[in-house]
């Protein structure tokens, strides 16, 4: 695809962005090549492991299973400052200004650190990029449906530990909750929630990427979302996108990655139209650059022939308004 120059120099706000799915394949390759765990001959086979193949496209069980080999080596406090330093770097020389990576740091700590560790290791990375390069950073701590909800809540208080609000300098933004839908309703994480929003975190929450509206109610209803991750399924639901709208609830769109997941059907309108013409506030997000082999400019330059370059300047604009980032907070919400 070819970027318009005025996208490129645009400056750009990512709220959606994972740390385990974007790291550029030639670091996990060179890291894997140093402790002698790379399980493929070259960076081209490795390539094939890391990036949702078109043959694989269709099913968000599939595009999940690519995060599997990054995990071999982000057991490590100095990989993974490593590896967020790489990826943040990657999002600045896209222009990306105002910078929200999400992260999982349960799935991090088999090799000893401790969870507020693995969280400190990606600070001590963002930290580097908003030094180097001027980006505003802040990072988003998931918790995993699949580990359940005492899990999480353990998770929410230990990212109110490291809130930014806390600390002179980049820390966490947000609390988040991902991983496969089905059978794991947002309802049940409530109490989760609840510590993340009295410890003063921005509350998203991946819903209605692989079912229907009612978990975009729920997230929103039960568990006080102010932002949704993909939402695809919501606009099956008029009254759902009228509360949105009201509410001024923005969605964090990635439209390669919710074509290749199947939360939206080859060939079929993106929601990200439905949701503009709601008066609903979107951000155009990558979600995860290196398994859908996509960049900050590419998504946007996605839309520049149905919507034009002012209309994706203002979407950026108005999603930096709805960053969970604020340098001026000092006290905690109550």
């Amino acid at each position: 695809m070819k970027i318009p120059v005025s996208i490129e120099r645009m400056p750009k706000v990512e709220l959606h962005q994972h740390l385990d799915g974007s790291i550029p394949p030639a670091v996990t390759w060179k890291i894997m090549k140093e402790y002698g765990l790379n399980p493929v001959d070259s960076l081209a086979e490795m390539k094939k492991l890391l990036q949702l193949q078109p043959e694989e496209e269709g099913s968000l069980l599939s595009y999940l299973d690519k995060f599997h080999y990054p995990m071999w080596i982000t057991q490590f406090y100095e990989n993974i400052s490593r590896v967020a330093e790489a990826v943040g770097a990657a999002a600045a020389k896209q222009g990306v200004r105002t910078f929200e990576l999400r992260y999982a740091p349960i799935i991090h700590v088999y090799a000893g650190l401790t969870v507020r560790q693995a969280i400190r290791s990606v600070l001590a990375g963002l930290n580097k990029v908003r030094a180097k390069y001027g980006v505003r950073t802040g990072l988003i701590i998931i918790a995993m449906r699949h580990h359940g909800p005492h899990v999480a809540k353990i998770l929410a208080k230990a990212a109110i530990s490291e809130a930014q609000y806390l600390h002179g300098r980049t820390g966490v933004v947000g609390f988040d909750l991902a991983g496969a839908e089905r059978g794991n309703p947002p309802g049940l994480f409530q109490p989760s929630y609840e510590i993340a929003r009295r410890g003063g975190l921005g509350l998203t929450a991946h819903a209605g990427e692989d079912e229907g509206p009612h978990y975009v109610w729920q997230a929103i209803d039960e568990l006080g979302c102010i932002r949704i991750g993909h939402g695809c399924s919501a606009v099956r639901d008029k009254a759902l996108l009228r509360r949105m709208a009201k509410d001024k609830i923005l969605v964090e769109c990635a439209p390669t990655s919710n074509y290749q997941t199947g939360a939206v059907a080859k060939g079929e309108r993106h929601p990200i139209f439905t949701f503009l013409e709601h008066g609903i506030p979107v951000a155009i997000c990558t979600d995860n650059t290196t398994v859908s082999r996509t960049s900050h400019n590419q998504e946007s330059a996605l839309f520049v022939k149905e919507l034009g370059v002012r209309e994706i300047r203002r979407i950026h604009r108005c999603a930096e308004s709805h960053s969970f980032i604020d340098e001026t907070r000092v006290t905690r919400k109550a």
